[in-house]
This record gives C-alpha cells, structure tokens and sequence, in this order.
C-alpha cells in the first residue's frame, strides 16, 4: 500500500466510474483498475462492488476510503508546512544550558541572536548536563552549552571560552582585603558546594581537595544564589564562575577574589550531533557566544 494507492480509490469512491477516476489521476484506466485490485488483495477484502454501470462501496470501502482521505490531507498539510517553511527560510534552534551558566551568559546570547539572525527562532531549556546530554543524543534538542571535557562520539562541538572561578567571601572577612589570593588561601578552609548532578559541584571539589580545602558537610546548594546567600550569612566560603559575578549581581556584603592559578576555571563548548546538518551555522553561533562571553566578562579570552 502507498499514497497513489490512496489517491486511487478516493478518486474511484468520488467519481463513481473507473475511467473517470483514471483521468482525475491522469493514469490509464488498466493502471489504475490493476492497482486497486491489487489493494484488495492485500486487504484481504473487496472495496468496490462492480456494477454493469458503475461501482458502489462495499462496507469496508467506505471505512477505508474515509481513512485514505484523512492520511491524503494529512500529507497534504505536511507539504503546504515544508513549501512556507522553504520559502520563509525560518528555522529553530533549541538551546539547551546547564544552571550554573545560563542566568549569566543566556540574556545576552538571546539579544545579540536574535539581532544576527533574524529568520531564526530560539528556543531554552536549562537542566543539568547529564540530562542535557541525553537529550541530544535523543535528538529533543539541537545543540548544548556544556562545560568540557565531553567525550561522546556521536557529539561534535566548538571550545567557547574559560570562564575562571572567583572565590566568594563575606566582604568582613579578613581575606576580602585582598586584591588577589593564593591557591593556599583554600586550605583548611570550609566550602559551600552545589548538590549532586550539577558539574560545577564536581569541579569545586575536585579543587577543594587538591588545595586542602574541605566542602561544608551539612548544607548542599541547589543553586548558586543559595550558595551567594549563604556566604554572606557566614555560613562559610564558595567558588562561584566570574560570570555570576558580573555587575547584575553586585552586592557589598559579598567580595569575589580571583585566585593566582589557572587550575580555577571552567572550559566551556557548544555541542551537538555529528550527524546534524547545521554545522556552519553552530560554527557562527559559537563565535556568536565567545564575542558576547569576552564583553560580558571584560577580559581577553584565551585561544
């Protein structure tokens, strides 16, 4: 069975009369008598009683015939979306981003996309990279901010920036004096971490644990606004990314120092699948993100 199968008996149950049904279809009237008879026994059942002077449907013909034009229409509105689609040149992009990045670079990033490219629509969701991950490989979204490394062969990407740590201290702490710190200002010291699944989490305490630092045992963050609240009630010291440390969240109970080592920083990418078609495009979106990460946080990015 296919759709010029279909189009046959509508246009046989339409017009009543094989010849006329075969000029409607613009085949011969062997073609298309052949074709239905060939339906039938696929069916297992006839659709048409023939009649010296025309035909009428039998039960399951009707059944069928309403069916054929419901799947007819059907593919008849596919098409009408794919022409407007084509002519229009409007596509989407779903973006997907993890927690601890996206309030900070998203704002921006939507602004300056939708200003670059005007037929495109964007659409955000933000979870946390595992499930993130999952879903482009399931293909439910097109493309991901994660943080690196990444390692899946059906992923291809673009490396966009680093983005350092800054560690947050009560601005009455006597580290908050400070214009820079040194790594072994971290230890000893009590950090406040996010809860399991978020990747930064993983990061803050791969470091604690290199520079002797240890995480504060009876508290996990959802967030890192829960994590900024906290430091400044004194429960205890955080690493947080500089771009939650930008101006929109200035607060003078709070002081973010830059530490002297390159190990506090993230790497942050685009990915998406290998077998997309859209690699051009996720190429000048990337360099999209990377001119708009370097102004928001005022530096020179590295290479």
């Amino acid at each position: 069975m296919n759709l010029r199968d279909l189009e046959y008996i509508v246009a046989l149950a339409k017009q009543r009369n094989f010849h006329r049904a075969a000029e409607s279809c613009f085949v011969s009237q062997p073609t298309l008598s052949t074709q239905i008879r060939k339906l039938e026994e696929e069916l297992g059942v006839a659709l048409f009683e023939r009649l010296p002077r025309g035909i009428i449907l039998t039960q399951a013909g009707e059944a069928a015939v309403k069916r054929a034009r419901t799947v007819l229409h059907e593919v008849a509105q596919i098409r009408e979306e794919a022409e407007a689609y084509a002519k229009s040149g409007t596509q989407r992009l779903h973006l997907g981003v993890f927690p601890t990045l996206g309030p900070y670079l998203l704002p921006h990033v939507v602004t300056r996309f939708i200003r670059s490219f005007p037929s495109m629509e964007i659409l955000l969701t933000e979870e946390k990279s595992p499930v993130l991950i999952q879903r482009l490989l399931d293909g439910q979204i097109d493309a991901a901010l994660l943080a690196l490394p990444v390692d899946y062969p059906q992923l291809t990407g673009v490396k966009l920036f680093h983005e350092p740590f800054r560690l947050a201290v009560p601005a009455k702490d006597a580290m908050a004096n400070n214009e820079k710190l040194s790594s072994s200002a971290l230890f000893g010291q009590r950090v406040l971490l996010l809860e399991e699944g978020h990747c930064l989490r993983d990061q803050a305490l791969a470091l604690c644990h290199r520079y002797g630092a240890h995480e504060y045992d009876d508290f996990r963050g959802t967030s890192l606004e829960t994590l900024r609240q906290m430091v400044i009630a004194g429960m205890g010291l955080t690493l947080l990314p500089k771009l939650a440390c930008g101006k929109q969240v200035t607060d003078p109970e709070i002081s973010y120092l830059p530490l002297e080592s390159d190990d506090f920083q993230r790497e942050i990418g685009l990915f998406w699948r290998s077998s997309s078609k859209k690699n051009d495009f996720m190429r000048k979106f990337s360099a999209l993100i990377t001119d708009v990460a370097a102004e928001i946080m005022d530096m020179p990015l590295k290479p």
